[in-house]
Parts: C-alpha cells; structure tokens; sequence
C-alpha cells in the first residue's frame, strides 16, 4: 500500500479548513467570552491552529480551557503547557482533584474519572462566565456526537437536549442563547479521524510524542493495554510487559488505552488507520463502551 501525503493545496482537506476557520471566526464575532478545550490531544491541537489561523496576525482572543482528571498521561500534559507558553495563551485548568477534596465529587468504585470531569466543566463556565466553547468533537466518534449540531445551546445547567437542537440551513448558525445558558460549538465536527492526521501531516501540527510508535511498559485490562499510574495496576493477574505501542486517543489514563503499533510517522500512521477496521473510541476507550447511549447520557448532563 502506499500512502499519499496530503499536500498544502489538497482540496478536500482546505474545504474542511475554510468551513472550520468560518465557524471560529463566526463565534469570534458573536459571542463575549469564548473558550476553547484544549486538552494537548490531537483533535484539539488541530482545533488550536486552526483557530490561530482564523484570526491572523491578530493574537487568539480564546481562553483554553482544560478538566484535568489527575490521570492525564505526562506526556501529554508537558506539551499542552509546552504550547500555551509558546502561543503566550490564557490557559484556566479545572482540576477534577480539587473537586474531590472538597466533597463535591465523590471518586468513582471502578476507579475512572472520565465521568467526573463534567461538574468541574460546568462549575468552571459559570465561574468563568464563558459564553461560547469551542470543541474538537468529530461525528465519527461516536454517534451521540452525530446527533449534535455545529452549534449546540446548553440550558442553564450545562444540559443538552437533542429534541431541542435548532436547524442550520445552508451555512447559517445560531449563537443566540438565554443568560446563563451558553453554547459548545464544533468546527471540526465534518472531519474523520483520517482527515485529522492528513490536515496535521499538511500542516506540519505538533502533537504528544505518544501519538507514535514508542516502547511503553503497559498491562491488559478489558482488552485494553494500559499504562500504570495513579489509576492503579497491574493488579491480580494482570502482568506488565513492554510492547511497541501509541494512543489513538489521549485522555483520562484509567479508561483510556494504547494499541499495539510500529506506526512511528505521520505518513505510518495515516497507513495505519486508513485499513483499520477499529473505530478510534471504540478501540481505545473503556467508558464508551459501557452502553449504546453512554455518550448521550453523559453528554445530557453536560459533558463535552
């Protein structure tokens, strides 16, 4: 198989970045103070450039915004600070610890925090007054997030109702919302995850190193191979042994995996999943596959 490098003229890839840079530069106009998640992953380093990109040569007038659930990988955390020191960005951090220390989050019997990251989101928009946040959601990833508009309005409690979504015809958007309610807005949400890696192979976007190939000790639980950590193990009879990995994915360690992997480009990488027959969630994150809905369910109470 040889793998096809996108160029910097490739046009699907620069439809997909006009209609992005459109959408940034729609919430720019219309909203007082918007945030960006930005948790140093894939999609949302994308996410950043692209959002650099809508407003140059001005600086990003965006805060980023990250929940940190205390198991995020270090890797994965020295570049997301690596790239707010670089780009002089605002950066407010909600640390799902201080949640728990305080009693206003109870830690989870499995252990996983995923879940727990949606009351500090939410504390933090109202605190922080953020009308408008930017996500890195794309629809294939899972299918509660095909459901939900480019714009999608929260309630004054952070919740989304699917019944309740309002229509976007042609390129038109909808930002207006109630006090108190706010907005997520998703301008990467018509690109695959094949599209990512192209538009970072185009771009040249700088990511965590654990996105390659690498040598990692790790574990296997629930047919995952994790990494030790805060989140515990191996345990029992899970063993620890060292194989050639990368994520797909990266986030809350406890539920979020590796795969078994030799792929060490970006050009390796886009060869890989171009014949993979394993969704990126669905090969790599544990929480999503507790149930057909558990993606909605989360998202209406108002996860990302």
């Amino acid at each position: 198989m040889t793998t096809v490098i996108p160029t910097a003229t490739d046009v699907s890839l620069r439809e997909l970045e006009a209609e992005a840079i459109e959408i940034i530069r729609e919430v720019v106009a219309e909203f007082d103070r918007p945030a960006l998640l930005f948790s140093g992953g894939k999609d949302s380093a994308v996410l950043l450039h692209l959002a650099r990109k809508a407003v140059w040569p001005a600086p990003l007038p965006i805060t980023l915004l990250h929940v940190d659930t205390g198991h995020n990988l270090p890797e994965v955390l020295d570049f997301r600070d690596q790239v707010v020191a670089e780009g002089g960005h605002r950066l407010v951090v909600a640390e799902v610890e201080k949640w728990l220390a305080d009693g206003r989050l109870t830690e989870r019997p499995d252990g996983t925090r995923n879940p727990l990251q949606t009351v500090p989101l939410l504390d933090t928009i109202a605190e922080q007054r953020f009308d408008a946040l930017l996500g890195g959601a794309r629809r294939d990833e899972d299918r509660a997030r095909a459901k939900e508009r480019i714009f999608s309005v929260r309630d004054a409690f952070g919740s989304w109702d699917p019944r309740k979504q309002r229509p976007e015809l042609w390129r038109i958007y909808n930002g207006r919302h109630a006090p108190g309610e706010h907005t997520r807005v998703f301008p990467i949400s018509n690109w695959t995850e094949l599209d990512v890696w192209r538009y970072i192979a185009a771009e040249n976007v700088a990511l965590p190193s654990i996105y390659y190939a690498h040598e990692r000790p790790v574990f296997q639980r629930d047919g995952m191979w994790l990494t030790p950590g805060p989140w515990g193990g191996p345990r029992g009879s899970e063993t620890l042994q060292t194989l050639s990995v990368r994520y797909r994915t990266v986030g809350d360690g406890s539920c979020t995996g590796a795969v078994e992997s030799s792929a060490g480009t970006i050009a390796e990488v886009i060869e890989e999943i171009s014949v993979s027959t394993l969704t990126e969630r669905g090969a790599t994150r544990a929480d999503d596959r507790l149930s057909e809905a558990a993606m909605e369910d989360r998202k209406r109470e108002g996860y990302f």
